[in-house]
């Protein structure tokens, strides 16, 4: 696992939201000339928006690269743009929304598939609250970060079952022979409150 300061953290979340608030028109884009070295290394990288509302806060958008295919400060302002406006669960973010969503970032190890001798192994070689899950079968494949299963509770059948669906299979899908399960790590970071103070989030 790499490490990351609490201030790569902060300039990232903070890079983060000013990418998403340039594009709605609400400040100029943002500058890059002083971002940390870093963010010159290629990492996987997911940009998550929650929305505050009567019952707390809902997801608003979440999308990323799985995978290090590009440099970690190009990756999270794509992936930032995307959760905003194109993920296709949602309408993309308006202006008058941002005083009402805090942004998250999560930098991800690469991912590993979970070498085991019988599908049942699964449960047992999952660690919730520390790993997330890239289940794949054929074209199919699902994600999900490590803070979803805590958020959720789900235990680690659970976690397996809801990963399977996410990728549009059958939620057993995880027990059947030539399914590829991949799990990796991530260190979060994310604002207390929407536009406050950046804090990172520890993994149980």
């Amino acid at each position: 696992m790499f490490t990351i300061t609490d201030e790569e953290g902060e300039y990232m979340v903070k890079l983060a939201r000013a990418t998403i608030e340039a594009k709605l028109g609400l400040r100029d884009p943002p500058g890059t000339g002083d971002a940390p070295k870093f963010m010159q290394q290629w990492c996987g990288v997911f940009v998550t928006l929650n929305k505050e509302g009567p019952e707390g806060y809902s997801l608003r958008g979440c999308i990323g690269y799985p995978y290090p295919v590009k440099r970690l400060l190009d990756a999270l302002r794509e992936s930032a743009s995307n959760a905003a406006f194109d993920d296709p669960r949602f309408p993309p973010v308006k202006a008058s929304e941002m005083d009402r969503i805090v942004v998250e970032v999560s930098v991800l190890t690469p991912p590993e598939t979970v070498d085991v001798k019988s599908p049942v192994e699964y449960p047992s070689s999952v660690r919730v609250g520390t790993d997330g899950l890239i289940v794949c079968r054929g074209a199919s494949r699902g994600l999900l970060l490590p803070q979803v299963a805590t958020d959720w509770d789900w235990d680690s059948e659970e976690f397996l079952s809801q990963c399977c669906m996410k990728a549009g299979l059958p939620p057993d899908t995880w027990l059947t022979e030539g399914t590829e399960v991949q799990r990796f790590q991530a260190i979060i970071f994310g604002e207390e409150r929407p536009g406050g103070a950046v804090t990172r989030h520890i993994m149980n």
